[in-house]
Protein backbone atom coordinates (compact mmCIF):
# COMPACT_ATOMS: atom_id res chain seq x y z
CA UNK A 1 0.00 0.00 0.00
CA UNK A 2 2.97 2.43 0.74
CA UNK A 3 4.76 1.66 -2.48
CA UNK A 4 1.62 2.48 -4.79
CA UNK A 5 0.87 5.84 -3.07
CA UNK A 6 4.69 6.53 -3.24
CA UNK A 7 4.26 5.83 -6.80
CA UNK A 8 1.33 7.98 -7.12
CA UNK A 9 3.28 11.10 -5.51
CA UNK A 10 6.98 10.61 -6.18
CA UNK A 11 9.66 9.18 -8.16
CA UNK A 12 13.29 9.15 -8.56
CA UNK A 13 15.06 11.16 -11.29
CA UNK A 14 18.68 10.30 -11.91
CA UNK A 15 21.30 12.69 -13.59
CA UNK A 16 23.80 11.06 -15.80
CA UNK A 17 25.54 13.86 -17.35
CA UNK A 18 27.67 16.59 -15.46
CA UNK A 19 24.88 19.03 -16.13
CA UNK A 20 24.09 18.98 -12.36
CA UNK A 21 26.79 18.09 -9.66
CA UNK A 22 24.17 16.07 -8.13
CA UNK A 23 23.46 11.87 -9.07
CA UNK A 24 19.62 11.48 -7.95
CA UNK A 25 16.67 13.45 -6.88
CA UNK A 26 13.21 13.25 -5.62
CA UNK A 27 10.53 13.85 -7.93
CA UNK A 28 7.23 15.34 -6.17
CA UNK A 29 4.86 14.89 -8.99
CA UNK A 30 2.53 17.47 -10.12
CA UNK A 31 4.38 20.00 -8.29
CA UNK A 32 4.83 23.12 -10.07
CA UNK A 33 8.29 24.42 -9.79
CA UNK A 34 9.29 28.42 -8.97
CA UNK A 35 11.87 29.62 -9.75
CA UNK A 36 15.28 28.49 -7.92
CA UNK A 37 14.06 25.22 -7.67
CA UNK A 38 15.09 21.85 -9.79
CA UNK A 39 12.48 20.70 -12.36
CA UNK A 40 12.15 17.54 -13.82
CA UNK A 41 10.63 17.06 -17.35
CA UNK A 42 9.95 14.92 -20.49
CA UNK A 43 12.05 15.56 -23.48
CA UNK A 44 10.49 16.43 -26.21
CA UNK A 45 12.67 14.46 -28.48
CA UNK A 46 15.37 15.51 -30.85
CA UNK A 47 19.06 15.65 -30.40
CA UNK A 48 20.89 12.82 -28.57
CA UNK A 49 17.55 11.92 -26.11
CA UNK A 50 15.28 10.03 -27.03
CA UNK A 51 11.37 11.54 -26.40
CA UNK A 52 10.43 10.93 -23.60
CA UNK A 53 13.86 10.78 -21.63
CA UNK A 54 13.33 12.69 -18.04
CA UNK A 55 15.48 16.18 -17.60
CA UNK A 56 16.76 17.67 -14.54
CA UNK A 57 17.36 21.43 -14.46
CA UNK A 58 16.74 24.51 -12.37
CA UNK A 59 13.63 27.06 -13.44
CA UNK A 60 15.62 30.09 -14.26
CA UNK A 61 12.80 32.23 -15.69
CA UNK A 62 8.84 31.99 -15.10
CA UNK A 63 6.62 33.19 -17.54
CA UNK A 64 6.84 37.30 -17.85
CA UNK A 65 10.41 37.23 -17.53
CA UNK A 66 12.64 38.54 -20.48
CA UNK A 67 15.11 36.53 -21.69
CA UNK A 68 18.13 38.28 -23.61
CA UNK A 69 21.56 36.78 -25.75
CA UNK A 70 24.23 39.55 -26.05
CA UNK A 71 27.22 37.70 -27.90
CA UNK A 72 25.89 34.53 -27.30
CA UNK A 73 25.37 34.83 -23.22
CA UNK A 74 22.13 34.20 -22.27
CA UNK A 75 20.28 36.61 -19.67
CA UNK A 76 16.95 36.51 -17.88
CA UNK A 77 16.20 39.73 -16.13
CA UNK A 78 19.32 40.82 -16.82
CA UNK A 79 20.90 38.11 -15.05
CA UNK A 80 23.94 35.95 -16.75
CA UNK A 81 22.69 32.30 -17.50
CA UNK A 82 25.26 31.15 -19.33
CA UNK A 83 27.08 31.49 -22.67
CA UNK A 84 25.79 29.27 -25.75
CA UNK A 85 28.17 27.12 -27.78
CA UNK A 86 27.20 26.84 -31.71
CA UNK A 87 28.35 23.02 -31.36
CA UNK A 88 27.94 20.23 -29.64
CA UNK A 89 31.06 18.32 -27.85
CA UNK A 90 30.22 15.83 -30.79
CA UNK A 91 31.04 18.40 -33.41
CA UNK A 92 27.32 19.10 -34.39
CA UNK A 93 25.61 22.57 -34.76
CA UNK A 94 23.90 23.75 -31.93
CA UNK A 95 20.84 26.71 -32.79
CA UNK A 96 20.24 29.12 -30.45
CA UNK A 97 17.25 29.11 -27.91
CA UNK A 98 14.37 31.54 -27.82
CA UNK A 99 14.46 35.36 -26.43
CA UNK A 100 11.95 37.52 -25.08
CA UNK A 101 8.82 37.12 -22.64
CA UNK A 102 8.86 34.05 -21.12
CA UNK A 103 5.47 33.14 -22.53
CA UNK A 104 2.71 32.17 -19.66
CA UNK A 105 2.51 28.08 -19.17
CA UNK A 106 6.43 27.74 -19.97
CA UNK A 107 9.54 28.33 -18.16
CA UNK A 108 13.35 28.65 -19.31
CA UNK A 109 15.50 26.07 -17.54
CA UNK A 110 19.27 25.62 -16.77
CA UNK A 111 22.18 24.07 -15.44
CA UNK A 112 25.69 25.72 -14.60
CA UNK A 113 27.52 23.28 -16.62
CA UNK A 114 28.27 24.77 -19.85
CA UNK A 115 27.67 21.72 -22.04
CA UNK A 116 23.58 21.08 -20.22
CA UNK A 117 21.51 21.36 -23.24
CA UNK A 118 19.15 23.78 -21.41
CA UNK A 119 17.09 26.53 -22.77
CA UNK A 120 19.85 28.06 -24.12
CA UNK A 121 18.99 26.05 -27.06
CA UNK A 122 16.37 25.89 -29.35
CA UNK A 123 16.03 22.03 -28.60
CA UNK A 124 15.47 22.22 -25.10
CA UNK A 125 13.69 26.30 -25.69
CA UNK A 126 11.55 27.08 -23.96
CA UNK A 127 9.82 24.33 -21.56
CA UNK A 128 6.20 23.84 -21.44
CA UNK A 129 4.12 23.51 -18.13
CA UNK A 130 3.03 19.71 -20.17
CA UNK A 131 5.70 18.29 -20.17
CA UNK A 132 6.31 19.04 -16.46
CA UNK A 133 6.71 15.88 -14.21
CA UNK A 134 7.44 18.09 -11.31
CA UNK A 135 9.63 19.79 -8.71
CA UNK A 136 12.96 17.62 -7.72
CA UNK A 137 14.33 17.97 -4.61
CA UNK A 138 18.66 16.63 -5.02
CA UNK A 139 19.39 13.82 -2.87
CA UNK A 140 23.01 13.17 -3.45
Amino acid sequence: MLAVWFNAHYTLGLNATDSLPQRLFLIERGVQPHRGDYVAFRWQGGGPYPAGTTFVKIVAGVPGDVVTRVDGVYFVNGQPMGRAKSVSRQGLPLQPGPTGTVPAGFYYVRAPHPDSLDSRYALTGWVSKSQMIGRAHALF
